[in-house]
């Protein structure tokens, strides 16, 4: 690949989201871009919500909840997934990290007043049980590496970690790792070095020219991130359930009745 798809082209990523059959209410990158660590040859993560026409949802034969196409376009590999409103409503109201970073995420391709008003609500869907989605990813990510080696993995670890512990301390969705780094104490200092190297291969190991952290201090600082994560959680002033409910119904029903 000659590409460098560490910078994004939002000009031809709106001209992708043109193409497609329903009308979006957003789209953004997600992904190693939004989590500040693309690589060279990463690929391009778009997420959104798509429209059903009303003759999709109340008749017998319903359209796409989930729409979810992969494709190579002038070199880059662009990986598009949108859900239908009442879906990504569902999702919001549930321990799901992934969509709220979606929905906030400033990478935005596409944009629209129902946007700005999920992006309103986002706050009234965070709750202290946010943490259960990051301590799961974080393992799944740390358990990745270990069979891998790679450094994706292991940025992914630190990501979700730090991300949870900031969520629960101040009650933000912060998802870039750049950002992380400097807002969270814990974070290890030698972040930057590995985010340095992984830009340079999306799949590249731990090994290498990198003269890093050892795979032991690795360990310890993970599970030294797993211990804060766990008392943030305990300490947290957020709530144990959404508040948002109400309004992302009004939403949801307004939408619908506008796409009639």
């Amino acid at each position: 690949m000659t590409r460098d798809m560490r910078q994004l082209d939002y000009d031809e990523l709106r001209g992708v989201i043109a193409d497609q059959p329903y009308m979006l209410l957003f789209a953004t990158v997600s992904g190693a871009h939004l989590y500040g660590f693309p690589s060279r040859d990463s690929d391009i993560d778009l997420r959104g919500v798509h429209v059903l026409p009303a003759e999709e949802v109340v008749g017998l034969t319903t359209g796409p909840e989930t729409l979810d196409r992969t494709w190579f376009q002038n070199e880059a590999e662009v990986d598009l997934v949108t859900h239908d409103p009442a879906k990504f409503a569902r999702l919001m109201l549930r321990r799901n990290g992934y969509v709220l970073e979606q929905v906030l995420s400033p990478l935005v391709v596409a944009t629209t007043p129902e946007h700005e008003e999920l992006v309103a609500l986002a706050p009234g869907c965070l709750t202290k049980w946010h943490a259960h989605h990051y301590r799961g990813f974080a393992s799944t990510q740390w358990t990745l590496f270990g069979k891998s080696g790679e450094l994706k993995p292991l940025l992914y670890t630190f990501r979700v970690l730090l991300t949870g512990i900031h969520l629960m301390r101040a009650g933000e969705v912060q998802a870039d790792l750049r950002e992380l780094q400097t807002i969270v104490a814990e974070a290890p200092g030698y972040l930057g070095e590995l985010m340095a190297a992984k830009a340079e291969a999306e799949h590249g190991p731990l090994t290498g020219p990198l003269t890093g952290p050892s795979r032991d201090l690795l360990e310890r600082d993970v599970v030294a991130l797993q211990a804060a994560l766990d008392q943030a959680e305990t300490d947290s002033k957020l709530a144990d359930r959404p508040t948002a409910d109400a309004a992302l119904h009004n939403l949801l029903a307004r939408t619908r009745l506008r796409s009639a």
